[in-house]
């Protein structure tokens, strides 16, 4: 992968911790320039400067992917930086706050939504005129079994994942033949601060496991990457199940 990865230009969003601290790390590690984006601009900053300093390339820009004009920025500076943009890792996601939907607040809702759905638009739409005028690219959204699963408390997450899973089919279906890769990443259940707060909410029976079910974010973070090489090319357009182990086997992530 170091070979045929290195010396693209990537984004990262929510690249503050978890699975998109992960990627970042991955892809730098592997030779690729990173931009890595999130709200937290002092934790990417920092984050950014580790990777520098264990000889990666790498920056950092706050973005609220909830903005269009914000996520276009970003895809700027990207180009302005790096000069292009191959890969776009669309990981940012909300899950707080957990509730049934006569409890939901309407306007925590809906923010949720504008995060892990038109975050995913918003990051398509100002990437793939990039990758069309370069002749090609990989976008990689950050999905979830929820978007094909009813959990209750989760109605915000599960459908704003659904949501993007069908637009990952669109981009699929769009822009394929002109070399725009877009697929889905379905982790299962990682080891983040999303766990923290889905264990403390006691609903449902995601609430129930045990942590030490979980994934590490690093597991996320190399299958991730993997979806950007040509080897991943087969599951352009779906949702690649980390939870599947031939796809863990394939990653590298078990004998």
């Amino acid at each position: 992968m170091t070979s045929e990865l290195s010396g693209k230009r990537a984004i990262v969003t929510g690249a503050s911790k978890g699975i998109g601290e992960a990627c970042a790390r991955e892809l730098a590690n592997l030779g690729v320039q990173v931009l890595l984006a999130a709200r937290n601009l002092d934790a990417i900053e920092k984050i950014a400067e580790e990777i520098r300093q264990s000889g990666g390339s790498a920056q950092a820009m706050q973005c609220d992917v909830a903005s269009y004009d914000s996520v276009s920025a970003l895809v700027k500076a990207c180009v302005d930086r790096f000069g292009g943009l191959d890969i776009l890792i669309n990981n940012a996601g909300q899950i707080e706050p957990i509730a049934r939907l006569a409890d939901s607040d309407p306007e925590q809702w809906t923010k949720v939504a504008d995060v892990n759905y038109k975050g995913v638009y918003y990051g398509m739409r100002a990437a793939i005129p990039v990758m069309l005028e370069q002749g090609g690219g990989v976008i990689v959204n950050v999905s979830s079994g929820a978007a094909v699963s009813a959990l209750e408390g989760w109605s915000h997450y599960c459908s704003s994942k659904a949501a993007a899973l069908s637009l990952t089919r669109c981009g699929d279906m769009e822009y394929r033949d002109k070399g725009i890769r877009v697929v889905g990443l379905s982790p299962g259940t990682v080891a983040t601060d999303m766990q923290v707060a889905i264990k403390a909410s006691g609903i449902n029976p995601v609430s129930q496991l045990d942590p030490t079910v979980h994934i590490p974010a690093s597991w996320a973070g190399r299958a991730t990457v993997w979806l950007c090489t040509e080897a991943a090319a087969g599951f352009a357009g779906g949702d690649f199940s980390l939870r599947d182990e031939e796809n863990r086997r394939l990653v590298g992530l078990v004998e």
